[in-house]
This record gives structure tokens, sequence and C-alpha cells, in this order.
């Protein structure tokens, strides 16, 4: 028995650029506005760069010093990786910053016995440093080769919006470790920051016909909850709290204002000259993969809030092979982390509807400024961490909600892509949270080879959500049931077959040409 029909209740229809997008890829805003867009741009990817270097400095015998010097470095190599990724790679409007997944191959590598036996500590991250140098320049290779031969692009072709639903979904989900948690070190800062952050890019623009506030509504909060926060310093409110408390909650407990030099420009191999080590070279090409996935998903998310069409695979592997140069440059400079395509700012990117890739490489501009002029920079960079993780609750969920809007080209009547969406979602979470928690209990991963940098390989394999996604989707959706006559249809493959090849659709060249006329010596195919 068929239901009747009702015309008054029509489905949505798909849209393959999305509306509502005040500024998209190829248009700019007025100067003025863009600078301020752009410099919250630059605040946003902050908030990696100091957990990264919080993290890790430690570890690795560094002082504030060595983490002032760690900030600055990351934030010029990341100003160059945005400009060109802008103007070379995908030519979307993503921030190329430090990621969260080298975290393990750098603790790996700070953690070799090898540098136990320095006794100077400043001695020891230099030596642990350049160790990670020389793992970061080989590792690149891998990038480079999967995107300059086209071969990156052969991998992407399989992507069919159902297989890409988990993909970028997850991208977002994953990183939860780092919202709520992160904002729960100090409630009474974190939490008014992400009430005033919803509260200014959600609500006012129903209660008051302005722009201004909900596009500038990071800044607004963040201004507005760090005066609060340093009223709170000044007032002795966490004078006789727990040291950790005073670290989370105090403006003046960073060290970064003191410790960082007023001018010092960042060079290639400041830390001395790399070393390899062939177990070290493992874990990080491991990570390397893991970051070229997760930004192959925060590219398509980032065409979608710019109001692009999708992305092209030759378009993706390109931009592939310009991330790998970022990391080449990552290790040639000594920033310790390797580079990705930023999360957090492809969320701000729906926050403030301005998907303009010029308001993307004016933020570049602010990061040269502040790594250069350190003192400036370190004023920014003490920002207390529950502020950023406030921030993270609202970006990473707009990045989810990236990869659900996906799901307008799949049948979702359709009992196959009902398993293909909910299993691997459901493995993308269960099976990095089995490894995370494996190594909360025993202190190190659940494969135990006789070779440790194996063990960690794969562990930095199994803990990215995404990555675990990705894997399960892709295998399903083209192997379950392809012959099938209405499963093309079901995952939505023929929506996204004119964006297979660049020259297919006119609309790729409108968005992802290269500039001065290099796409005659790169075609795009």
């Amino acid at each position: 028995m068929t239901a009747p029909k009702d015309d008054k209740f029509v489905p949505h229809p798909v849209k393959e650029q999305f509306p509502g997008v005040e500024f998209c890829v190829n248009s700019n805003p007025p100067w003025a506005e863009a600078a301020i867009l752009a410099f919250q741009h630059y605040l946003v990817m902050l908030g990696t760069i100091v957990l990264i270097s919080s993290i890790i400095v430690p570890t690795m015998g560094g002082s504030h010093v060595e983490k002032a010097y760690m900030i600055q470095t990351m934030l010029f190599v990341a100003g160059v990786n945005t400009l060109l990724q802008t103007l070379f790679g995908t030519r979307l409007p993503v921030v190329i910053g430090g990621s969260f997944r080298f975290v393990t191959p750098m603790l790996y590598i700070a953690l070799q016995s090898r540098y136990g036996f320095f006794i100077d500590p400043v001695l020891r991250f230099h030596h642990t440093m350049r160790a990670m140098q020389g793992a970061l320049m080989i590792s690149s290779i891998l990038p480079i080769l999967l995107g300059f031969l086209g071969i990156w692009r052969i991998v992407v072709r399989f992507l069919s919006p159902l297989s890409a639903v988990p993909l970028v979904t997850l991208v977002g989900l994953g990183l939860y470790a780092q919202g709520f948690p992160l904002l729960a070190e100090c409630v009474e800062i974190g939490l008014p920051e992400l009430i005033l952050l919803v509260l200014f890019s959600q609500y006012v623009p129903y209660w008051w016909k302005s722009k201004w506030i909900d596009r500038f509504a990071v800044l607004i909060s963040v201004v507005t909850v760090w005066a609060y926060a340093a009223l709170l310093t000044a007032a002795g409110a966490y004078n006789n709290r727990p040291l950790n408390t005073q670290f989370s909650c105090r403006v003046d407990r960073s060290g970064l204002v003191s410790s960082a030099e007023w001018i010092r420009f960042p060079y290639p191999l400041q830390w001395g000259q790399p070393t390899l080590h062939a177990g070290d070279t493992f874990v990080m090409l491991a990570a390397v993969f893991v970051s070229l996935v997760e930004s192959t998903g925060t590219f398509i998310a980032a065409a979608r809030f710019g109001s692009a069409t999708h992305i092209p695979s030759s378009v993706i592997s390109r931009g592939a092979a310009w991330l790998g140069i970022g990391i080449l440059l990552d290790g040639l400079w000594g920033t310790g982390t390797g580079s990705t395509a930023s999360v957090e700012n492809v969320g701000l990117l729906a926050v403030t509807k301005v998907g303009s890739r010029r308001v993307v490489q004016m933020s570049a501009g602010f990061m040269f400024f502040f790594a250069i002029l350190g003192k400036f920079g370190a004023i920014v960079a003490s920002i207390p961490l529950p502020i950023v993780g406030a921030l993270y609750c609202v970006l990473f969920a707009y990045m989810s909600s990236a990869g659900l809007g996906l799901l307008q080209y799949c049948n979702l009547n359709s009992y196959r892509t009902k398993f293909i969406l909910g299993f691997s979602l459901f493995m993308g979470l269960s099976v990095p949270q089995y490894f995370n928690r494996y190594v909360i209990t025993t202190g190190e991963g659940p494969v135990r080879s006789r070779s440790i940098w194996f063990n960690d390989m794969l562990l930095v394999l199994f803990t990215s959500p995404a990555t675990v996604a990705a894997i399960v989707s892709m295998f399903l959706d083209r192997t379950l049931g392809y012959n099938h006559k209405d499963v093309r249809k079901d995952g939505g493959r023929h929506w996204w077959g004119k964006f297979k090849y660049f020259e297919r659709d006119a609309r790729s060249a409108e968005f992802y040409s290269l500039p001065y006329g290099l796409s005659k010596y790169f075609p795009s195919v």
C-alpha cells in the first residue's frame, strides 16, 4: 500500500554548492573586514599549536624558552604552508597547521632511551628535535609521491558521498577529547566562553539583523572571557588553588611572554643537523598517512563551506603533494610536528559564513608577524586553554556536520546504506577507543611484537577515527552488492560523477585552476 501524495511535504532539494555563504572561495569581503576575519583564523589555529607544544616540549627536556621558540617556528612554517596550499595546492580556504596525530610519534622519539644520557635538558631537547626533523623530512616523501604521481587521485576516485560521510564526520568528532574535557579544566572560564560563542553566533542573528556580531563572534567572545579571566587572576581567585588549576585558569602562568624574544626569525636547521633513525621514520610515516587521510576529509568540508563544487580528485591529489612539501618544510625548520589541514579553521568558515580564499591568505600574514615578533605573539598565545576548548566544541561540531550534509546525496531508505553508515561510524569510534583504553591501562598498545616502532605505527593508524572509518566505509561501499543495479544510486556516486575528472564540469576551473597561467603547465586530469 502506498501513501497518498501530499504537495505540502516536498523533500529539500540537493544542493551541489552550499547555500547561505556570504563570500565564497573566489569572492572577497572589504579589506578591513577581511583583516579582522583573518585575525580570527590566526586566533583559532593558535590553540592547536600551543596545545601540542605544551604536551611535547617538557617531554623533550625543554623549558618555557624552548616552548616559545617552538611555537614561533610552528607559526612561521604554518604561514608558509598555508600560502602554498591556497596558491598552488587545492586553492581552498584552508589553514595548514599542526596536527594532534603527530603527538604519538613525537612522544615515541622523545622517550627513546638514547636521549636519557643527556644531563643538560636543553642539549637533550636539541638532539630530540633533530631526530624529529629527520623523521619528518623522510616521511614527507610519501604524500609528495602519492600526490604528484597521481596515485592519491586514483584512491580518492573510489570515494562516494556514502563512504565520504564517515570520513568527514569523524575528522571532527574524532577530536572530541580536545573539546569539553579541555574546557572542563577550568569551568568558570570555559563554560562562559562556550555560552557566549553559541549566543553570539547562533541566537543573536535571529534577534538582531547585524552581520557583525555573528561574523566576529569568536573574537568578541574570546576577548570578553579573556578579560574576565584576567580580572579573576588579578583579584586573587586562584592564589590558593592547586597548581593544575592555576595553570589552566590564570592568564599569567604560560611563561611564554617572559621567555619569548622581542624579535626572532625562524630559519632552517636552527636546531642543528637532522639525524635519521629507521624506527622513528616508520612511526612518523604512519602519522603522515593519517594526516593525509584526515586532510582529504577536511578539503571536502572546506569546499562545502566555501560554496564551491565538490573538489575533483586530481585537485585533492595536488593538495596532497603540497601537504607533503609542507611536512618537508616542517622537518627543515624543526617544528617538531607535521602539518595537516586545520579542522578548526574549516569550522570557522561555517561560523562566519565567509569562505574567501583571500581571508585565509591574509591570516598567513598574521602568522608571520607574530612568529617574528615573539613578545606580541606570546601575549596572544597565553590565552587560557579552556577558552580554546570551548571554541573547539563549536568548530569541530561544524566540521562533523559537513560530513552529515553529504547524506543528501544518499538513499537513506536502503538497508545497505544504513549498514555501511552505521557500521563504519561505530567502528571508527570503537576501534580507537579500544586502542586508547589499552594504552591508558597498560602503558602500551595492544599490538606487542618485538619491534616497538611497528607497535606504535599501528597505534597511530588505529587511534585515528577518521582513518578507521574511511577504510571500513570504502571497503564496504566497493564490495557490498556493488554489481547490483541500484547500488550506484544508493551511495550517491552519480552525483559526484561529473567531478571525477577536472574538465567534466566548467565550475571546477572557476574554483580550482592554478593562478598565473600555471594550469597550462600543470594540468589537472
